[in-house]
């Protein structure tokens, strides 16, 4: 994939493939509270968009930010880092 300017990358794991050419991956991200300095979990939730169809429950992969695709797509599936058993 050709590379156009600096874009938001996450590393995250698909947690469903239902929809056509579209998978949800949740991010899970570790911050520092600001005035409490405890380590507090966070996690998100993305739309993606799978062209062919690849993923599957479990993958582990990396998503970057695009143009919006549709209402709630603003990210694609740029690589697979590791397929579910």
């Amino acid at each position: 994939m050709k590379e156009r300017g600096h874009r938001r990358t996450q590393v995250g794991v698909v947690v469903s493939d239902k929809m056509d050419k579209t998978v949800v991956v949740r991010v899970d991200k570790v911050l520092r509270h600001p005035i409490y300095k405890k380590y507090i979990q966070r996690k998100g939730k993305y739309k993606a968009h799978d062209e062919k169809n690849e993923c599957s429950v479990g993958d582990r992969v990396l998503i970057i930010e695009s143009r919006p695709l549709s209402k709630e797509k603003r990210w694609r599936v740029c690589k697979t880092l590791e397929k579910a058993e």
